[in-house]
């Protein structure tokens, strides 16, 4: 076994190699198309339906398969274990399964001929038996290379490799989405963090109750945008673009607030502490206009608002837009390379988790052109988890300007305080405590939440309002302290 891993990691590397001489091709060109119909039929026939005949004539001579559990094979013995072991029961059998939204390719070039092309992507494997449904057994990664032959296309090395059993996964599938469709909610994302790093991404269920949520599904986040826009602000202070202190009416005065002299005494500290004195929307007030309820720094009421007033007058004293401010400060070093603030041109719909009420109607989505401080950060589990584990772990501040985004500035109620951008909840055993941030729209549903003194963590993103059970079942079953968050909400 040892050898054969030592094969597959010189093959891996061969073809990363060759990977980086050609660009991956755009998934709407005609050679993706044709490779990711040509894997369809290939494994359909060949594999799931058994048409030896068609995987016969569709496997070159020299063909090579490598697998991380199995071994190698060469032509024969790979045609001939599909033959023996995948074939001989057809009432019991291995189905292969593409996640089609994996897919990648690569085409090979010889004196600017195409030849061939590597194809990458992730593929899972079921038991399928008669009257049951079918049963997955197991995640890997595979890469092909696929050869043209006049008009046809054969399979001529294949690697399959990092398989993972469905059952070590963070929450077991079929308990999930089971819950998932009693709660009328389509899809689950799940981020794991633990000693600091982004371990787990785990999406569950579908897009729109049809089709399947891939693993970077993208997902509105509600008010999980604040503790990304509160960073950003946070970075511009540490690069000496910003004070925490300085007043915003230098930059910014909303129309409504001219004539009321308290705007001059609005900072980013009592924004990102939520002592402006707003309401969270003005639109949810009668009057319909921005306008002071108390004093600001007088106490703590949450609000979009706030947030929003910052974000302009940040971009009038810095003539930068949000979205260009936290791309260089924030998307880039944190590796976030597939969150924006609203639907602009690199928005890949065809990934994004639709939003559906408590009774599973879908909810018509709404496409913002204009990035808000406060809500509607377009985002993934990945993403957004390595944007947790990035903060916990000093997020690139000075370590002065870190501490003070995790002190308590605000008092809420016994052990729980309000920071830089961040609910801080206290008292939970082993003396830890979280910094968390929640997110609720029609439709929308999100956590994040961090331990420092452990730094584990975890992202969970819905895409429904029935949420409670799914919350419970995943707080108090499966997430670190979850029980303790649970009973403290």
């Amino acid at each position: 076994m040892k050898k054969i891993k030592t094969i597959i990691f010189a093959v891996v590397a061969t073809v990363c190699s060759a990977l980086q001489s050609k660009a991956q091709v755009d998934k709407n060109s005609d050679l993706f198309k044709t490779l990711k119909k040509q894997d369809s039929i290939f494994f359909e026939k060949g594999f799931n339906q058994c048409d030896l005949e068609y995987l016969d004539n569709h496997i070159a001579e020299d063909l090579k398969f490598y697998h991380d559990q199995s071994g190698f094979q060469d032509r024969n013995s790979f045609f001939n274990n599909t033959k023996k072991y995948i074939c001989s029961n057809p009432d019991v059998k291995p189905i292969r399964k593409v996640n089609a939204s994996s897919l990648e390719a690569f085409p090979l070039f010889n004196n600017g001929k195409l030849y061939g092309a590597i194809q990458k992507g992730e593929h899972s494997f079921y038991i399928r038996e008669n009257g049951k449904e079918d049963v997955l057994t197991s995640i890997a990664m595979f890469t092909h290379v696929w050869l043209l032959k006049g008009d046809d296309w054969v399979l001529s090395e294949a690697l399959s490799y990092d398989h993972q059993d469905p059952s070590k996964s963070t929450v077991r599938i079929n308990e999930i989405e089971q819950l998932l469709k009693d709660n009328h909610i389509p899809a689950l994302g799940l981020g794991i963090i633990e000693n600091g790093k982004l371990t787990k991404v785990e999406v569950y269920g579908t897009l729109d109750k049809n089709q399947k949520a891939p693993y970077n599904t993208i997902f509105k986040v509600a008010s999980l945008t604040k503790p990304v826009f509160a960073l950003t602000v946070l970075k511009l202070v540490d690069n000496g673009l910003l004070d925490m202190n300085e007043p915003l009416h230098k930059y910014w005065i909303d129309p409504d607030l001219k004539n009321d002299k308290r705007h001059k005494k609005l900072t980013p500290f009592l924004v990102l502490t939520h002592q402006t004195g707003f309401p969270n929307w003005r639109y949810m007030t009668d009057s319909n206009k921005l306008h002071f309820q108390f004093n600001p720094g007088e106490k703590y009421q949450y609000s979009g608002e706030g947030f929003e007033y910052l974000r302009k007058a940040v971009e009038k004293k810095l003539e930068r837009s949000i979205e260009e401010l936290a791309q260089e400060f924030l998307f880039k070093p944190a590796g976030m390379n597939d969150t924006r603030f609203w639907w602009d041109d690199f928005m890949d719909e065809s990934r994004y988790a639709q939003n559906f009420d408590e009774n599973g109607n879908n909810i018509e989505t709404v496409k913002y052109y204009e990035a808000n401080a406060a809500a509607n950060l377009l985002t993934t589990v990945e993403d957004y988890g390595r944007f947790v584990a990035y903060v916990i772990n000093g997020a690139e501040l000075n370590q002065e300007l870190f501490q003070e985004m995790k002190k308590h500035q605000v008092k809420l109620r016994e052990n729980d305080f309000f920071g830089f951008g961040w609910e801080i909840l206290t008292d939970f055993s082993d003396d830890e405590f979280a910094m968390l941030h929640t997110g609720k729209d029609p439709g929308v549903s999100t956590l994040a939440i961090m331990f420092p003194k452990s730094k584990n963590g975890y992202v969970v993103f819905l895409n429904g309002d029935n949420v409670n059970n799914i919350y419970e079942y995943l707080l108090t079953q499966k997430l670190y302290l979850g029980n303790e968050l649970w009973d403290k909400r």
